[in-house]
């Protein structure tokens, strides 16, 4: 069986350093990671009034369907990590994970829409998304993520490269 490939993007503003570590250990216990990109800091959208976040996207192969990866990894690891769920969804938050692709599929899960349009609306996932898989084409718009990447200013959307928060010690543990 070929396995999937997923496209992550992580989140938080919550002991970030600490917090987007601990998440790729245990993703990389449930799943294997290929790649890790660079960490960006980033202003919070929606709810300014809070510490900036940290991002940054992995991607990963597994044998689970996004339903399971979603529900047993993601979830699991969202709630082993303290993220509570808030009324307003841009609150802070100890880690967030999301699939923002899922091979080269098109599809509903949950309330969500894969490929998640973050991919093409967020600067803070489409940027570290692109280093790590430059040349995937997006299913639906047919252009690849570095293409989408380039489309965002960086005065527009402002974000700082934070080579003093590396994650790729995680991987090479591995």
């Amino acid at each position: 069986m070929t396995p999937n490939i997923a496209y992550l993007s992580l989140g938080s503003n919550i002991e970030p350093v600490k917090n987007l570590r601990a998440a790729l250990e245990l993703l990389a216990a449930k799943t294997r990671l290929v790649a890790v990109s660079s960490v960006w800091e980033t202003a919070p959208v929606g709810l300014t009034e809070q510490p900036n976040f940290l991002n940054a996207a992995v991607i990963v192969e597994t044998d689970l369907t996004a339903e399971q990866l979603k529900q047993n990894v993601l979830a699991a690891i969202e709630q082993q990590l303290g993220r509570i769920r808030q009324a307003d969804k841009n609150a802070p938050r100890p880690i967030d994970l999301d699939i923002m692709l899922f091979n080269r599929e098109i599809f509903r899960l949950g309330r969500r829409h894969i490929p998640d349009p973050e991919v093409v609306e967020r600067a803070f996932v489409a940027i570290p998304l692109a280093e790590i898989a430059p040349d995937y084409v997006h299913p639906e718009l047919g252009q690849t993520l570095a293409e989408i990447a380039q489309g965002f200013e960086r005065d527009k959307a402002p974000m700082r490269l934070r080579p003093d928060v590396g994650l790729n010690a995680v991987i090479s543990e591995q």
